[in-house]
């Protein structure tokens, strides 16, 4: 079985993803995705004639992001006819499976030169409309939802939070410490080697530097902010009196959820896009191509779907027996901070070191482009390697139904 190695990763700036606000707002998504993959292609100086295929992920595939946007961007950003393009979700975890999938078709030997990514326009007015009403996982399915009651990801959050014992002040603390952390990153310039600015079409700026940290909050600014799911727990989802806390409820009927999460430490609504140019040895060796890291195992699990957000530890688990490595073999780590209690609960499920987790921040700081931020976090986590000289890395992320992908990286 031939090697999958990572020979390169770019991604934009993260922009405030308010609907119709931000830098990054008038970008169609296509010229988003396409940015990235223009930047991949260019800098390594491939014939995008012989890229096997683009996978790429995006959650919301509605209106400008509909339409297979994986193979409209590649095709806005220059691409050779002959290089085709796949877009799938998996919810939160598309980024990472889009390089899962793209390092399995190479390590089968069935591809030799893959472009995965990810991209996803939160600001993008008609992600929704008005008229879809509250976000239900089961898409007002009763017959799921009987099987499988699924609730908001918030209140499933908080949930978790209630069942784990761990309190408001333990998910604001990770959520300053993830603030403290990408202040430093960004400060020392550690996301320079993967970012690349935007454009508009006109030629002018419309983003190059992340835009949505708030190095200025502090412990008590956090204490001072109201928990946002409680309303939302008891939204009427139909005319049978169903919300958000009787789905839970239903599984789960002892269980008085605490509310604890809020803006300021659950992840960021932001747009982004990143992309990865994945190869196989004999490719890379063949046209000067030089590795940057190589995947040593994949894994996917799944999980509760009424909690919704407990796969990454079983994915870890999975993907480090796959490995044959410890928790100990592992130097650094990025899980997605979807919810501060995400991250807590995995931080302490495994025993993990603090210093070696999310240590340039996470998306409570920096934003979570859904479609984008496993590619997003795979690039982040090979400049780290890099960076501090370490060899492996771990990344993992919640998904919505209960799902999480893992991969492990090792720096060449």
């Amino acid at each position: 079985m031939s090697e999958a190695w990572i020979i390169d990763a770019a991604r934009t700036p993260r922009g405030i993803g308010k609907y119709g606000k931000g830098a990054l707002h008038a970008i169609h998504p296509q010229q988003l995705g396409a940015t990235v993959l223009k930047a991949i292609a260019e800098r390594n100086d491939i014939n995008t004639a012989e890229v096997d295929d683009v996978i790429w992920g995006t959650s919301s595939q509605r209106g400008p992001a509909a339409g297979d946007l994986g193979r409209m961007s590649a095709l806005d950003a220059g691409y050779d006819i002959r290089s085709s393009g796949v877009t799938l979700d998996r919810f939160c975890g598309s980024g990472i499976t889009t390089v899962n999938f793209a390092a399995a078709t190479i390590m089968s030997g069935m591809s030799d030169l893959v472009v995965a990514g990810g991209c996803e326009m939160m600001s993008m007015p008609n992600r929704r409309s008005p008229e879809d009403g509250p976000v239900t996982m089961d898409q007002g399915n009763l017959r799921l939802r009987a099987k499988h009651p699924q609730s908001h990801q918030g209140v499933c959050a908080d949930a978790i939070a209630t069942m784990e014992g761990i309190s408001r002040e333990a998910l604001d603390a990770l959520a300053l410490v993830s603030q403290q952390r990408a202040a430093v990153a960004i400060a020392e310039n550690r996301f320079e080697k993967s970012l690349v600015p935007v454009y508009f079409e006109d030629g002018s700026l419309a983003l190059d530097h992340e835009e949505f940290p708030r190095p200025q909050t502090t412990a008590e600014g956090l204490a001072s902010l109201k928990p946002s799911f409680e309303a939302m727990a008891d939204v009427p989802l139909d005319n049978q009196g169903t919300t958000f806390r009787k789905l839970i409820n239903a599984v789960y009927p002892d269980l008085a959820i605490q509310f604890f999460h809020h803006a300021g430490n659950s992840s960021g609504v932001v747009d982004g896009s990143a992309a990865l140019l994945l190869a196989s040895p004999k490719y890379a060796e063949a046209n000067g191509l030089k590795p940057r890291a190589r995947v040593v195992a994949m894994a996917n699990q799944g999980d509760s779907p009424t909690l919704m957000l407990n796969a990454p530890v079983p994915a870890a688990r999975k993907v480090l027996a796959k490995a044959g490595l410890t928790v100990d073999d592992i130097d650094l780590w990025e899980i997605n901070e979807a919810f501060s209690v995400v991250a807590e609960k995995f931080i302490r499920d495994l025993g993990l070191d603090r210093e070696k987790v999310n240590v340039n921040g996470g998306a409570m700081a920096l934003g979570h482009p859904i479609g984008a931020t496993g590619s997003i976090l795979i690039g982040t986590m090979v400049d780290e390697l890099e960076r501090t000289g370490k060899k492996r890395g771990l990344i993992t992320m919640c998904a919505a139904g209960g799902m999480a992908p893992a991969i492990i990286i090792e720096r060449m």
